[in-house]
């Protein structure tokens, strides 16, 4: 598959931000809003965990409904189903 290929997998139609992994299971982000979604959910992770000190059952209440809140925006917002795939034409 050369870059072409490629790039014209992980295109995406207006509206979505994800695109389905070519390998495995989940989404990628591929436009400027998921990358935004996908940091912020990273640094977010950070902060809580800065804050929660060390105390893994406050860390865990905090994080939790973020992490879910985040793969139901990625599910919703993913052009494609989400799906076991073994290459572009999977």
């Amino acid at each position: 598959m050369n870059m072409q290929q490629i790039s014209e997998f992980y295109r995406v139609r207006p509206g979505y931000w994800f695109r389905p992994k070519m390998f495995g299971y989940g989404a990628v982000p591929v436009t400027w809003q998921g990358w935004a979604m996908t940091i912020g959910l990273v640094l977010a992770a950070a902060m809580i965990g800065n804050l929660a000190q060390h105390t893994t059952t406050m860390y865990a209440a905090l994080l939790l409904p973020l992490s879910v809140g985040f793969l139901v925006v990625c599910w919703k917002k993913t052009d494609g189903g989400w799906g076991w795939r073994w290459g572009a034409d999977s």
